[in-house]
């Protein structure tokens, strides 16, 4: 496909992501075009685009999801390419058909790639075909109807603990851990039921669910001719109801021989399929040092800053020069790594009530400016968060020579930053990295559910509570002196003290 030579670039998404992919699109010298919700009218990514065209919609089937919208965007201002960040429509291979019956480029897989790799149960069958590990699973034949009899069956053969996966999800939907047969029958239900609500497919397969494993996932770029490399890997064991909340590069206490191991099965996989663009391979490592294939992302993954810091390099300009035509694999495959980076993601969720949505407004947004450190954030002071979008506010990333340099850093620019107007995950990240185990890397899975399962924030000392309350209110007024946005907000002692309660 022929792309104009300085190509206008509609991004499908909103938020962080948005404009984490406006920033590069126009560092290139490229228009980019922004899509929004009514909610998200007033918000951040909406201004830096150089065109912005409203969905006219308040939920996400309204919007993000609703495809003729976003192409009518596209004709509007005469798109050639369209980026479609991650989650709503970045994985639907009917999206990116129609995007290219348009005559623009899709950049992200090839329409089928996505269909392939995107459905669990056919990645597990490529996966299988090119010697990756398989976790013993049961994967009913396509278009079958499973009996709840047939499912209790094969349970029994692949043994409990064991995972309910959907095969058309993602992102913890769907999923359920049964420990007996007793539970399964109720937890395939409810699995069946948050697939069906969440993807439209309600299929499901089992697999053996291994405890104290970790989650490492391979970075992959290919040119969609069948070349592929791998770009490290990342540890992303730090889960909450399955989802990632801290991801790190390279894997810590990762052997020299597994990682090159994972990195061949990964870029064999992408091979496989004549990958286009950026994608993750993930894996599960057992206690015993043995790793399995667990899924294929065929998209952009929310922690690739870690990768990009770690390797000196844009994922999304590579995108762009896949979709381009003008990558070159061979100058990426020969970047060595350098030092270590961390991410936090920052969600607007009270970890004390198992990390619950927060919703209302922003009345103060704060991040640190400390050097090694990456701010990508979706929201500003005065933005609302609400019950329609995921809740992630930010994320806070660390670079640095070492693991522990990495984690310092990151712990330091937690402790200066500052939120308030709603819970977020802020404290409980600060805690989390402070935490030997944490830094000594005996991480898994399930490490939040079995060693901080009731934390709560510190009580602050009484005398500290008016030092606090000053030097927050003196850090928003001198950070806030050339604010053209209005007055300099006044908050109430309970609210700097929600804020920054991390510190003691």
């Amino acid at each position: 496909m022929t792309i104009e030579h300085s190509p206008t670039i509609l991004v499908a998404n909103r938020g962080e992501i948005a404009r984490r992919v406006l920033r590069t699109i126009q560092r290139l010298g490229y228009q980019g075009v922004a899509v929004y919700s009514d909610p998200d009218a007033t918000a951040p990514f909406v201004g830096e685009a150089d065109f912005a065209v409203p969905l006219h919609g308040t939920t996400p089937a309204e919007s993000y999801l609703d495809i003729d919208k976003i192409l009518a965007a596209g004709r509007q201002h005469r798109a050639t390419m369209v980026h479609p960040g991650y989650g709503f429509l970045s994985e639907s291979a009917e999206f990116a058909r129609r995007v290219e019956s348009e005559g623009w480029a899709f950049i992200g897989p090839t329409p089928d790639s996505i269909e392939v790799m995107g459905d669990k149960t056919r990645a597990l069958e490529e996966a299988r075909s090119v010697g990756v590990p398989i976790i013993p699973s049961f994967i009913p034949e396509p278009g079958s109807i499973t009996t709840s009899q047939q499912l209790v069956g094969e349970a029994k053969k692949i043994g409990f603990p064991l995972m309910i996966k959907a095969a058309a999800g993602g992102g913890g939907k769907g999923m359920r851990i049964a420990q007996s047969v007793a539970e399964l029958s109720e937890l395939v239900e409810a699995a069946t039921r948050e697939a069906t609500a969440s993807f439209g497919d309600g299929r499901l397969f089992l697999e053996r669910y291994l405890q104290g494993a970790r989650h490492v996932e391979v970075q992959v770029l290919g040119d969609g001719l069948g070349r592929a490399v791998a770009l490290g890997e990342r540890d992303c064991s730090i889960q909450r109801r399955h989802q990632k909340l801290v991801e790190e590069s390279p894997a810590p206490c990762l052997p020299a021989k597994t990682r090159t191991a994972m990195h061949t099965a990964a870029v064999a996989l992408a091979k496989r399929v004549s990958y286009r663009g950026v994608g993750t391979v993930e894996f599960i490592l057992d206690q015993s040092g043995d790793f399995f294939f667990l899924e294929m992302n065929t998209r952009l993954q929310v922690e690739h800053p870690v990768t990009e810091l770690v390797h000196g390099l844009d994922l999304v300009e590579a995108q762009i020069q896949v979709a381009l035509g003008s990558i070159d694999l061979e100058s990426l495959s020969t970047q060595l790594p350098r030092g270590h980076a961390i991410e936090l993601r920052v969600y607007a969720e009270d970890p004390a009530l198992q990390f619950l949505p927060s919703i209302g407004q922003l009345e103060e947004v704060l991040f640190s400016t400390a050097p090694g450190i990456r701010v990508d954030s979706g929201v500003e002071r005065g933005g609302e968060v609400t019950i329609d979008y995921d809740p992630m506010l930010a994320k806070l990333i660390a670079h640095g020579a070492t693991r522990e340099e990495a984690i310092d850093r990151l712990r330091t620019a937690i402790a200066e930053s500052f939120i308030a107007g709603v819970e977020t995950t802020l404290a409980f990240g600060h805690d989390l990295l402070g935490r030997e185990d944490f830094r000594s890397g005996d991480v898994s899975t399930t490490f939040i559910a079995d060693r901080m399962p009731n934390w709560s924030p510190k009580v602050l000392d009484p005398e500290w509570q008016d030092a606090i309350v000053t030097a927050a209110q003196h850090l928003i007024s001198r950070s806030r002196s050339t604010d053209r946005e209005g007055p300099i907000p006044i908050l109430a002692p309970s609210e700097v003290l929600r804020g920054w309660r991390h510190l003691s």
